[in-house]
């Protein structure tokens, strides 16, 4: 096989899959926004009930339970479910609740075989969570909700007639070094998902972050619980679908500094941890789907900015050069839409896409790595 030939049928993937990545970009541009909301009357005190699970985040959970206990009547009570933490997240808890009567600790208790740690909190928080709220909103630790945070959701589930839907955190970074990682792992899911901004019921397209989750509870029911996610190293994702495969439409909405987040500490960190649920395999997207994926994110975006400069750099021309142009001028386009998704990036946030191809890599190798570990923790995975 010469390398012509190569050439050409590289050349035709990319432009196939390129077709498809800039149709998704092209159709999911333009979507709404969750927008603060000073009030939302139309919602009865206590509606909200907020579940946050945690395991040793002394060091991230004030800020975020400062911000859980500014929020206002619409939320009746924050349930903090504790998976047997022992740096002192639990004093810190009691400390919040003897000023707010609305937080609440509760023990998650042994983690039943067959189920992950962090779905297992979420699965005691439901069921401790006061029955009458007919809405539960989970949060992560490391997120810092604005004091309106629950208002404005709820008043964009009825602008947008949804009955769950997550939003896209404003990250922060903790350095250079995580400034020239992060956004490119998070580029791959704009390129296989979409930018935020709607709703849908769509299985292969529906997008979630589990870092602030708001859902009723009927819905919730409906799709099996916190049950359909017990094995999942993806657990939000899966959520999703599973909504999506019950017939429940679900929103994934950018909501500016109303939730921002800062994941990591380190690079490092960023990249040993964040690839394991990048994948996104799970019952309802099996290995067709998922290496789709990766061949999206490998020769969409990866590839084409070294390909470009290599055809440059040798002189060639060609349709090869022309399509690794364009998804290349693409890349840049991403890179640009993508920095509002940040507080503050460095500097080296603009060089990221230099990044794609470990990056890729990398998602390809946790896609078949058998064993998963978090916070010390093997990880059941039950596919995804």
């Amino acid at each position: 096989m010469t390398a012509r030939l190569l050439w050409s049928l590289l050349t035709l993937a990319q432009a196939a899959l390129g077709t498809r990545v800039l149709l998704r970009l092209l159709d999911t541009a333009g979507g709404n926004r969750v927008a603060p909301c000073p009030h939302y009357s139309a919602t009865a005190p206590g509606s909200v009930a907020v579940v946050v699970p945690v395991l040793n985040e002394v060091a991230r959970l004030g800020p975020c339970l400062d911000g859980l206990t500014a929020q206002g009547p619409e939320v009746g009570e924050i349930v903090v479910v504790d998976g047997g933490s022992t740096d002192g997240t639990q004093a810190l808890v009691a400390t919040y609740a003897a000023r707010d009567a609305r937080v609440r600790l509760v023990d998650a208790g042994p983690i039943p075989p067959g189920w992950n740690g962090k779905a297992w909190g979420l699965e005691v928080g439901a069921r401790e969570a006061n029955p009458t709220a007919p809405w539960l909103l989970t949060i992560d630790a490391d997120v810092r909700p604005a004091p309106r945070l629950a208002a404005a959701l709820l008043a964009h589930t009825a602008i947008e007639g949804v009955a769950a839907l997550s939003v896209a955190t404003r990250q922060e970074l903790s350095g250079p070094a995580e400034g020239l990682i992060h956004p490119a792992l998070l580029a791959t899911l704009v390129y296989r998902f979409g930018i935020p901004g709607h709703a849908t019921d769509q299985v292969d397209r529906v997008q979630a972050n589990g870092q602030c989750f708001l859902l009723r509870r009927d819905v919730l029911a409906r799709a099996g619980g916190f049950a359909v996610v017990r094995d999942s190293r993806c657990e939000d994702v899966r959520l999703a679908r599973a909504l999506a495969a019950s017939g429940t439409a679900v929103g994934f909405y950018e909501a500016g500094d109303l939730a921002r987040v800062q994941m990591y500490a380190s690079a490092g960190e960023a990249w040993r941890n964040w690839p394991r649920s990048l994948p996104l395999r799970d019952r309802f997207a099996g290995w067709g789907a998922t290496l789709l994926g990766l061949a999206e994110v490998t020769l969409v975006q990866a590839l084409p900015l070294p390909l470009l400069m290599l055809r440059l750099l040798t002189g060639q021309r060609g349709p090869a050069t022309a399509v690794n142009a364009v998804l290349a001028a693409t890349r840049v386009g991403v890179l640009a839409g993508m920095a509002r998704a940040y507080r503050c990036p460095p500097w080296t946030y603009w060089l990221s896409p230099l990044s794609d191809v470990p990056v890729a890599l990398r998602l390809c190798a946790s896609a078949l790595q058998r064993r998963h570990v978090w916070r010390g923790r093997p990880l059941v995975d039950g596919g995804g």
